[in-house]
């Protein structure tokens, strides 16, 4: 009887790992006969095929081929599927491994598979990346793949999501009748496992998903296709012309999918720094216009943001408008507008290149050891953590000359008086940005900035985290959708100081931010102002807003939700007005990604008055002027919780949304105060006055503890010159 796996394994030039992936396809459970190895040595250069003859010496399973010339990986695989008898099969990559006891867990479902009515057609593994210095991470596609039919056994149409995971073969264990039957066959050169595991999961009668990590991915290796320059990356575009002349014999509905993920794949390798070589970029986008020309789905319509604008330009060939926006990190401030209101911000864009020279000129003038560059929220103006610490700066290092960089005059306008800034791309912001000696921000500058020897980059970030942050999205591909890790990985190596609020933040930012910088556990510099403010500043402000005395206010502040857009509120707030009554004022403020208003406003006079401040520069005056918050997921209640006063946490998709961000804590078991789970609950713990003070009281002293009044004085002694002895920050270097 024919063995129930065959493992191909193609192996060239990799001696140094191949001892390890060899040990790791040893079984415990296999029967006699179940399991054979077919080793293809691809003509390696060094000592491959002397390890496999050794090996095979010892281990019966295994059978050696000797290519006479090397074939690549691609020909490698097909010489080895050539000899391979077993009834499943699965390609392995020989500087890989297969974690304890995979093997014998992927036996033991291929029989229970074999026992079923109709057994699957491709079986797929959970796998983590290892890293060279012996760290590992969880598959980041996993929950595309967890959740849903697939774990019982579907098709692709009916879990489509799986097109969005990783498509090497690695992970894919195929059954050999179905995957002959295909008529695919392995690529030549790079990427030539797509124009297989493509149509082998449009094509499946059965899909099955086992959910426990079988394959370890190494990264980061030497010679790896994924880091390593070569004219050979325009490979994907035969691998692209097979993948669709399969579809153009079998269609699917999914093509659009597919069309849409080679695209961004293409345009990833045109992206990646050093993988296409400069003197044939140009070659390798006009490629990719073709391959959008050739294959484009009828009807089909480019995704919504910055991947939908990408692809666009791509179709139009319109490589200097790409680089442009690409290099000045316009794309997704673009791809947050539609339209025509979209049309100006790539036209800017394209103007990147001379101001990327003028930057270089700068560059050379000696570096200015008494500037400082502050910005906050993409330049959206004058706010949050950088706020704080420029004013104490001013007091505590007044030779600290700062600048304020901006994007609007509009937003210039909105400064304090006497405040100085640049406009953003301007000659003077080029300057500043290139000789400056600090650089303060509660997001990142720019990675066309780059750092120069000797200057010092704050981050300050701009909230306790309850939703999963920078690297740990790699585990929400949703919400990571867009996202660059490296070039993340690449900010975060500019920073010296990373600014905690409190000792969970610094748990979980040291993690999602991973680099060698130096963590500033002062407590959050804006929250000074909440914490040292007096009750005539309160009524100032109240008055200023147009809040009448008596009126018991609450604030409402929303968070932002991927795939929602616009301002969504779930909260019907005519209804809380009319609940509340007259005697209520309540301010509503979107998240700052939404700038078109809220819409409600004034209406009856028997229910409360709405009154939208989503466009006040201050959210410590909006907190300071109201009685009582009511949020659902956002950074705010943490600071609010420094005033003492009650939090409503209004939570009707908490299972909604913490499946699609993740959280690092569950605020329904753990929550400021009161919890709604409708509107009218919402109302009930208003009207109730401070219904929750022991929950905030314990919220308090775990978010709170560093909190006193005089964040902004520790990081500015520890970060500028101050000429007095700085006040024991709690601070730690980092070194991974």
């Amino acid at each position: 009887m024919s063995p129930l796996l065959s493992i191909v394994l193609p192996v060239h030039g990799v001696e140094r790992f191949l001892p390890q992936c060899l040990e790791s396809l040893q079984g415990r459970t296999a029967a006699p006969g179940e399991v054979e190895i077919i080793a293809v040595d691809d003509r390696s250069p060094d000592r491959c095929g002397a390890l496999l003859d050794r090996h095979a010496a010892g281990d019966d399973r295994m059978r050696v081929l000797h290519l006479a010339e090397n074939r690549g990986l691609g020909g490698a695989r097909t010489a080895g599927l050539a000899e391979a008898r077993g009834r499943y099969l699965w390609f392995v990559d020989s500087d890989d491994w297969l974690p304890e006891g995979a093997l014998d867990a992927v036996l033991a479902e291929l029989r229970r598979e074999e026992a079923a009515e109709r057994p699957a057609d491709v079986l797929l593994t959970d796998f983590v990346h290892a890293y060279p210095d012996g760290s590992a991470e969880p598959n980041p596609w996993r929950r595309l793949l967890a959740t849903g039919p697939l774990r019982d056994g579907c098709t692709a149409a009916d879990q489509p999501g799986l097109l969005r995971s990783v498509m090497a073969v690695w992970n894919k264990v195929l059954r050999r009748d179905y995957l002959l039957g295909l008529g695919v066959e392995f690529g030549r050169g790079y990427y030539e496992d797509i124009s297989v595991t493509y149509p082998a999961l449009l094509a499946a009668g059965r899909l099955r998903y086992l959910d426990r990590p079988c394959y370890a991915y190494r990264r980061g290796r030497p010679g790896a296709i994924t880091s390593t320059p070569s004219p050979r990356h325009a490979d994907a575009f035969a691998q692209y012309d097979a993948i669709f002349a399969f579809l153009d014999g079998r269609p699917s509905p999914l093509r659009p999918l597919v069309f849409d993920r080679t695209v961004r794949q293409a345009l990833t390798v045109y992206d990646t720094p050093g993988l296409v070589p400069a003197a044939l970029r140009g070659e390798f986008f006009d490629r990719i216009t073709g391959h959008i020309a050739r294959h484009r789905p009828a009807g089909h319509r480019f995704p919504l943001g910055a991947q939908g604008i990408a692809s666009r330009l791509a179709a139009r060939g319109a490589r200097r408008s790409y680089d442009a926006l690409r290099r000045t990190r316009a794309l997704p401030r673009a791809a947050r507008r539609t339209g025509r209101a979209a049309a100006p911000a790539l036209r800017r864009a394209v103007r990147g290149g001379a101001r990327s020279t003028a930057y270089g000129v700068f560059r050379r003038l000696p570096l200015d050891e008494h500037l400082a560059v502050y910005a906050a929220y993409w330049h959206r103006g004058y706010a949050c953590n950088p706020a704080a610490i420029y004013e104490k700066a001013r007091e505590l290092a007044p030779q600290i000359r700062g600048v304020w960089v901006v994007e609007t005059r509009a937003q210039a306008a909105a400064l304090p008086p006497g405040v100085p800034y640049v406009l953003l791309n301007s000659p003077a912001y080029l300057r500043a940005t290139a000789t400056a000696k600090y650089f303060v921000n509660n997001v990142n500058f720019p990675h066309t900035m780059g750092k120069r020897p000797g200057a010092v980059q704050v981050q300050t970030q701009h909230g306790t985290p309850l939703k999963s942050m920078g690297m740990d999205l790699r585990a929400f591909p949703d919400a990571a959708d867009g996202m660059d890790f490296d070039r993340l990985r690449e900010a975060v190596g500019r920073w010296d100081y990373l600014v905690s609020p409190n000792p969970h933040t610094s748990e979980h930012f040291t993690r999602a931010f991973p680099g060698r910088y130096e963590l500033l556990e002062t407590g959050y510099p804006r929250n000074d102002r909440l914490v040292n403010a007096t009750a005539e500043e309160c009524a100032a402000v109240r008055e200023a807003l147009g809040i009448a005395a008596g009126q018991r206010t609450v604030l409402y502040a929303p968070t932002h939700r991927e795939g929602r857009g616009g301002y969504l509120p779930l909260l019907d707030l005519p209804e809380l007005a009319r609940r509340l009554g007259p005697g209520h004022t309540v301010l509503v403020r979107a998240h700052y990604f939404h700038t078109g208003g809220t819409g409600p406003a004034d209406g009856d006079p028997g229910a409360a008055r709405i009154l939208d401040v989503s466009g006040h520069p201050s959210v410590e005056d909006l907190c300071l002027a109201s009685d009582a918050l009511v949020t659902d997921y956002s950074s705010l209640m943490f600071d609010y919780a420094v005033l003492d006063r009650p939090i409503v946490v209004f939570a009707p998709d908490w299972e909604e949304y913490r499946a699609a961000r993740g959280v690092y804590f569950d605020l329904l078991a753990d929550p400021p105060g009161a919890v709604a789970l409708e509107s009218g609950q919402v109302a009930a713990a208003l009207l109730a006055g401070d219904p929750e003070p022991a929950l905030r009281a314990r919220f308090r002293e775990r978010f709170c503890p560093w909190d006193d009044g005089a964040a902004a004085e520790r990081v500015v002694r520890r970060v500028f010159p101050t000429g007095a002895p700085a006040a024991p920050p709690a601070a730690r270097v980092l070194t991974a």
